[in-house]
This record gives structure tokens, C-alpha cells and sequence, in this order.
């Protein structure tokens, strides 16, 4: 794990942007397509401002979300709306978005199509995380009743949750395929979030989700 400090958000925005976008083209230097997973929140989006910019073959990019609450896509709490709304613009409006949503009363109900969707793609060339300060990545939640088979070597692609902690239902992408990714960035905001990432280095991984994906990331983070 590398550790990349900053002294504003607008300038750890522009390097995480940067870096992406040179991830992405050595990815597509060595296959036809790539797979970018980004994270929903508020982290994101002024990295998605920069890097819808950048001068690369978004045409040959995947977008997927890293996770999802079981909202439709204009729902306030979508994270498919910030992605379309943000990055899916300017240059990278030539990108593909991968759903991870479909108009079902429960995620139990789609799981199928959506996986059958996103397995040609994999593994994910690119995927940027976020973390909470209960050290949570994507919807891999502590107090999520189903963490220890999302944290397994085996698990499916994507994974229904209900943490107790979240108003309603989620869908995420599972550590195993989030750790596949060829590169990966942790990005977050504050000393507490700091502080929680390095006790997550001596827990569980079911205490600490995040602690499942942190092999080889570069961690980026501001004060």
C-alpha cells in the first residue's frame, strides 16, 4: 500500500484524475476494452469533473459503480445519477455504462442479468474506492449480516446487502473482484478517516472491509 498526502481536495482531485486516466490507457494499450469502477458519495465527483476531460478512448471504457443503493436513477440517493451527471460528460460521454441497477422490487431478482452483464468485462482494469470512518468500502459494511460471504475467495460477482446501519438495500460488487482490479485508489477526506485506515490494518477483514482491498492500492487522502 502506497500513501499519497495533499494539501487541498482540488489538487487530490486533479492527481487522482490524472492517474486514472493513465491507468486507463495502459489498459487499453494491452486489451481492446477496460473496466473503470468508481464509488458514489461526495468524494468523487470533483474527480469526476477532471477526468471526464481526459484524452483517452472513452469509447472503449466500462463504467461500472463499485456499489448501489436499490434506487431508481433519479432518485436523489442514486449513485448511477452522480456518474451520469459528473463524469459521463465532455469526453467520457463516449464511455459504456455498465448498469448496476434494474427496475425490480429487490436486487435478489436482477442479480443474474446484471452479473451476466459485467463478467465479460472483468477483471476491472481500474477501480477507485472510497472509505467511511467505520472503515466500509463499496457496500461492504461491518454491520452487514452477509460481510463474511462478501469477503469470500469464492463469492459471486455482485452481492445483495442490507446493512443495519443503511435505510434500504444495496448491491456490490464483491472484494474478491474489487481486489482483482489491475490498479486501485483509495481516496477519502479527513484525519478521523486517516486515523480509522490505520486501525483497520490491525483488525478483520469482516471488522474492517476495507482492510480486504488495500494490497497493492495507492491511498490518496487530504486533510
Amino acid at each position: 500500500m502506497k500513501i499519497e498526502k495533499y494539501s487541498d481536495a482540488d489538487m487530490m482531485a486533479l492527481d487522482v484524475a490524472n492517474e486514472i486516466a493513465g491507468d486507463l490507457t495502459a489498459a487499453l494499450h494491452n486489451a481492446d476494452r477496460a473496466m473503470l469502477a468508481v464509488p458514489g458519495g461526495t468524494t468523487p465527483g470533483p474527480i469526476f469533473d477532471d477526468l471526464c476531460a481526459a484524452d483517452l478512448d472513452w469509447s472503449r471504457v466500462d463504467v461500472i459503480l463499485t456499489d448501489e443503493r436499490w434506487v431508481p436513477e433519479d432518485h436523489p440517493r442514486s449513485n448511477t445519477r452522480l456518474v451520469r451527471e459528473r463524469l459521463l460528460v465532455n469526453r467520457a460521454a463516449a464511455a459504456r455504462m455498465v448498469p448496476l441497477y434494474a427496475n425490480t422490487t429487490e436486487p435478489e431478482e436482477s442479480l443474474d442479468a446484471l452479473m451476466a452483464a459485467i463478467e465479460p468485462d472483468l477483471p476491472i482494469a481500474v477501480a477507485v474506492l472510497g472509505m467511511g470512518a467505520d472503515m466500509h468500502t463499496a457496500s461492504l459494511f461491518p454491520d452487514s449480516p452477509d460481510i463474511a460471504a462478501a469477503l469470500d475467495a469464492h463469492a459471486p460477482i455482485l452481492m445483495p446487502v442490507r446493512p443495519d446501519s443503511q435505510p434500504e438495500a444495496r448491491i456490490t460488487l464483491t472484494a474478491r473482484v474489487l481486489n482483482g482490479a489491475l490498479a486501485k485508489h483509495v481516496v477519502f477526506k479527513g484525519q478521523d478517516k486517516m486515523d480509522a485506515l490505520e486501525k483497520a490494518q490491525h483488525l478483520s477483514h469482516a471488522e474492517a472491509p476495507i482492510a480486504s482491498v488495500l494490497s497493492g492500492a495507492t491511498v490518496h487522502w487530504t486533510e
